[in-house]
């Protein structure tokens, strides 16, 4: 009787090349391509991988059988050691937990929107030109929240302050001047996050 071949192990290597694939084309390619990418010969060998990443999160499957990225496809390698911004530490270790952007930053997806940062008004708050900031829209926000408000029908990113109980917005940079309302002061959201690509 014959011996079932052993399962493929769920190899990072492969799981790596496809990230970085879908990456670049925004697509799970075809059978025949991913026998490329991995240096698979065999296409039964090919569609084990498939079903061990599908089993594992990793790939799932439209409504008319096109593979794409799975639950788990976007996760992130989390280093158990953190980094030091003062005196220097010893090197990162090899150990690492997994975790993706959104799990981290992002709490109710209905609710949560991107918006790119245009000018330097709050570059004392860290908040730099073309970063994306990861805002959870509701209309109340409190006193001292970096806030996402809409002046004279046109987005702005300030602190929310208060002065002689009317809400003004306040910048983190001195060369600009403090926002003060002369109607109604309508909140889009409160930033939650920020997303920098720093090269």
């Amino acid at each position: 009787m014959a011996l079932n071949p052993q399962k493929p192990a769920l190899d990072p290597a492969y799981l790596e090349k496809l990230q970085d694939y879908y990456a670049e084309h925004k697509v799970i390619p075809s059978y025949s391509v991913l026998a490329t990418l991995w240096g698979i010969s065999a296409k039964s060998w090919v569609a084990e991988c498939v079903k061990r990443f599908e089993e594992a999160g990793y790939l799932d499957w439209t409504p008319d059988r096109q593979l794409k990225p799975g639950a788990r496809f976007f996760e992130r390698r989390l280093a158990d050691s953190t980094v030091q911004a003062g005196l220097p530490n010893p090197a990162i270790s090899e150990g690492y937990d997994l975790v993706t952007i959104d799990d981290y930053l992002v709490r109710v997806p209905s609710r949560t929107s991107l918006v790119r940062v245009k000018g330097d008004s709050m570059i004392d708050a860290g908040i730099h030109e073309g970063d994306l900031l990861v805002v959870e829209q509701q209309p109340n926000a409190n006193v001292g929240d970096i806030v996402v408000a809409i002046v004279d029908n046109e987005f702005t990113v300030k602190y929310l302050d208060r002065e002689r109980g009317n809400f003004v917005l306040k910048p983190a940079n001195k060369a600009y001047p403090v926002i003060r309302p002369r109607g109604r002061l309508e909140i889009f959201g409160v930033m939650a996050g920020l997303v920098r690509r720093v090269r």
